[in-house]
This record gives C-alpha cells, structure tokens and sequence, in this order.
C-alpha cells in the first residue's frame, strides 16, 4: 500500500498539467511511496491523449463530462489505495521534499485531519493560504475592502489571517484548496468532497466538517509550492465569479443558516456594485445576485 495517492483533477489545462507532473517527477528520490491518479475532465486539448503516451505510470481517470472539482477529486479517489490523499491543483507545482514534509507533519501528529505547503506566486511572493472560516461579517472586509484600510489586522482581514505572516506551523480553520493533504480515514468518514459545490469552497466545507468530527487542519511553511492562481479560471471569469458567490453563500446557508446567508447576499450585491463600472463579469454577476434569492441560487444553474 503507498503512503500517499496523489490525486490531480484537470480541465483543458494540459500546460499547467505539464508543469505540475515535471515537479512531482523532480520531487524524487522521496521516502514516502506514492501512487500518481490524473482525472481529466473531458477536456478536448488533448490532455488524455498526452497522459497516456508521457506518463504511463499515472492512473488516468477520463470522465465524459466536467462534474466539478469537488466530484472529480471524489472519482479519483475511490480508485486510490494511499492512508494519506495529496489533493493537488494542475496548476500547483510542489517543492522537493515537500510531500514528505506533509507526511511527517500529519503523521508525528495524530489529530492533524489535513495539512498543507506555503504557498507562492509564480514570482516567488508568498500566497495567503490560511484562512478563518466564512462570516457575513468577513465576507464584508473582502467585498467592501475593508481589508485595504488595514491589511496586518485580525479585526479588518481575519478572513484572510492578515495577523498571521504565514512562518510558523499553525492551527487554522480552513487552507485554500490548490494543495491539501488528507488522512484517507478522515476522507472517508466525511464521505468525501460534497458534490453540490461545483467549484469553490468545498475545500472550506471539508474542513468544517472535519473540524466537527475532531480534526485539525494546520499550515506546514516547512513544505512549500508554487501555485499559479486563478490558472485553470482565467479562460472565462464570468461563469467563475458567480459560482464563487453561490458557493460562499452555499457554505453559509449550511453551516451557519439561511439568515447569515441572506445578510452575506446582500454585501455581495453591494461589493459586486462597486466594481462593476470597471468590470462587466462584475456587472454581470451583481445583476445575477439581485435576481435571485439566495434559496434560489443555490436550486438553480444558472
């Protein structure tokens, strides 16, 4: 049985796949064994078609539909045979050592449920990963750029952990989802990703979940990657945008109630407004929003 299965969901994003499988294949020699399973989204730039003549040692997972991220990574992994899961972006490239880093780390601590790197810009500025968990009140500082007036606070950009310089091991409430390792019994447990997050914030509801049930999730700068962001989004960002509202208020209405999800709603609108005479996604998603309540938009798929 290997120590880690590497799961990698992709989308028309062969390139970044490229770099992605480069890295891995230069994080060798490594202690931790590993298994490599690529799921491919029914892209049509030849991703499976690459897979299979360059990487035979990769378990290709070809789906006849996009399902979403959360649901691509579920479909991976019921093929994965690792105790730890690295759930890892196309367009995340990780450092050498740094998967057997996240297996010392999770293992040397027994309540760590899941642990990830440091992340980087493609120019080496760090990435905020960590991350506390959604509030009407935090989604506002975002929204309303609250955060700018104070970007080193707790108060104006807790959402973002601006308090905290990203140096040291760290318990968190939640970690962005380009690179996370899972123990696999925890992964289980929670019956996987929820699929009714197409895209965003499911890695926010898996740490939830994990959270009530015992487990941790910590920061690990010791481990480190680069992750391109908005790499597998930046072809159309309009469709992007929206689902990343729907599934904010998604998490809020669930974990927090239909209330906080309206009152979120209505920052949305209001942060989305203001951006909108500069940006016709943001335009276009303000007037999406006003339609909708939010039992609406989380029914509808449109």
């Amino acid at each position: 049985m290997p120590d880690v299965s590497v799961v990698v969901v992709t989308y028309e994003g062969r390139e970044l796949l490229r770099r992605c499988l480069a890295a891995l294949a230069g994080d060798e020699p490594h202690e931790a064994t590993r298994e490599l399973i690529v799921v491919d989204q029914a892209s049509t730039d030849g991703t499976a078609e690459w897979l299979r003549a360059e990487h035979a040692e990769a378990r290709l997972v070809p789906l006849e539909l996009n399902v979403g991220f959360g649901a691509g990574n579920n479909r991976g992994v019921a093929l994965a045979e690792g105790r730890w899961l690295l759930l890892l972006n196309s367009d995340c490239f990780v450092d050498p050592g740094a998967i057997d880093e996240l297996v010392r780390f999770g293992d040397a601590t027994p309540q760590v449920g899941i642990v990830a790197p440091r992340l980087r810009f493609t120019d080496g500025r760090l990435q905020r990963s960590c991350r506390r968990f959604p509030s009407p009140y935090r989604i506002a500082t975002e929204y309303l750029y609250l955060r700018k007036l104070a970007p080193g606070s707790a108060v104006l950009n807790g959402f973002y952990c601006g308090d905290f310089a990203h140096d040291a091991p760290r318990r968190v409430d939640w970690l962005t989802g380009a690179c996370l390792l899972v123990r696999r019994e925890l992964y289980e447990r929670l019956g996987g990703f929820d699929e009714s997050f197409f895209m965003y914030s499911e890695e926010v509801d898996l740490c939830r979940r994990a959270l009530d049930l015992g487990f941790e999730t910590w920061f690990d700068p010791a481990a480190g990657a680069t992750h391109v962001w908005g790499g597998t989004t930046k072809r159309d960002p309009g469709p992007a945008l929206r689902e990343n509202v729907r599934s904010q208020l998604r998490y809020l209405d669930r974990h927090e109630g239909r209330a906080s999800a309206e009152a979120a709603r209505g920052v949305m609108l209001a942060g989305l407004a203001l951006r909108a005479p500069r940006s016709r996604s943001h335009r276009a998603a303000a007037g999406w929003l006003a339609r909708h309540t939010v039992g609406g938009l989380l029914r509808g798929n449109e």
